[in-house]
């Protein structure tokens, strides 16, 4: 953390470590912070006035590869609770910010930060709620058929189904197991950043633009963190074809909303997250 004393007292939490040997090469696993967090350069802006820290990720316990499944999503969401809580029992920070795109532990990270007046905030949740300040409807542009299904069960879980239009597929998914990486996101980048052709970019504005000409998108959320890079490079090819629509990325949503939290001087409900035995409880919830 800086030598400054800021307002704000932040730990980022990545969603998962790996091992030497992965396919995975979008982020460091080591090092210093600013080499551990994924795009970096378009998050420091937002880091500005913020005294933060980075946690690597607990290690990954489903295997050697990023996620994409809901089984891979729950084991690492189970992973970073023992983060989250060592986090909140330091006293260190006042606000932990969750990255990764599919929101791994998300809600029970809420409820374990909520004992400790901790806000938690999260990339998808942050996104969404985002783009329904901005717009009427947003899709989601990701990037692969089994990660688009977390993203559909957020929606539904963050009972979004009636602001989200759609969700895009541009099919550049993850290594996994079975599958060598054949169409490494990482060359897409850095080809993309190098002023160079990309396809992945190339996809991410075909599908952007079906999802407000077809779906009715006023607002686009990038769903996985591996399509983050995307986000001031589509912004910038639909502004330049004449769409005037924002694009957003979770890193930084989820920063702004922690900032927002820690202004407002709140967390989360007691209602939505009670502890063991609340002074007050209700005889019945509604929907």
């Amino acid at each position: 953390m800086s030598a400054q004393p800021s307002r704000y007292r932040f730990l980022l939490i990545n969603a998962f470590s790996l091992a030497p040997g992965s396919d995975f090469k979008l982020r460091a696993f080591d090092g210093p912070k600013e080499q551990q967090l994924y795009n970096y350069e378009d998050a420091k802006p937002f880091l500005d006035g913020i005294d933060w820290d980075l946690h690597p990720g607990a290690p990954a316990t489903h295997g050697n590869w990023p996620v994409q499944s809901k089984w891979e999503f729950l084991s690492v969401g189970y992973n970073r609770q023992a983060v989250v809580r060592e986090a909140c029992e330091s006293g260190k920070y006042n606000a932990i910010v969750l990255l990764g795109g599919g929101d791994p532990g998300y809600l029970e990270s809420r409820e374990l930060g909520r004992q400790y007046r901790m806000p938690v905030t999260s990339c998808a949740h942050a996104q969404m709620h985002m783009a329904g300040l901005l717009g009427n409807k947003f899709s989601v542009v990701d990037i692969g058929e089994t990660h688009n299904m977390q993203m559909y069960h957020l929606v539904v879980q963050y009972r979004m189904t009636e602001r989200c239009a759609s969700i895009r597929n541009i099919n550049y998914p993850l290594p996994s197991p079975n599958f060598a990486n054949e169409k490494p996101i990482e060359v897409e980048r850095e080809r993309a950043l190098n002023g160079a052709q990309s396809d992945m970019l190339d996809a991410a504005v075909t599908e952007s633009i079906a999802a407000i000409e077809e779906d009715g998108a006023e607002v686009i959320v990038l769903g996985c963190s591996a399509a983050y890079w995307l986000q001031p490079l589509l912004q910038r090819k639909l502004g330049e074809i004449g769409w005037d629509v924002p694009v957003l990325e979770g890193y930084r949503c989820a920063i702004g909303v922690a900032k927002s939290l820690v202004d407002l001087g709140v967390d989360a409900s007691g209602l939505a997250f009670p502890g063991e035995r609340p002074a007050k409880w209700r005889r019945r919830k509604v929907f």
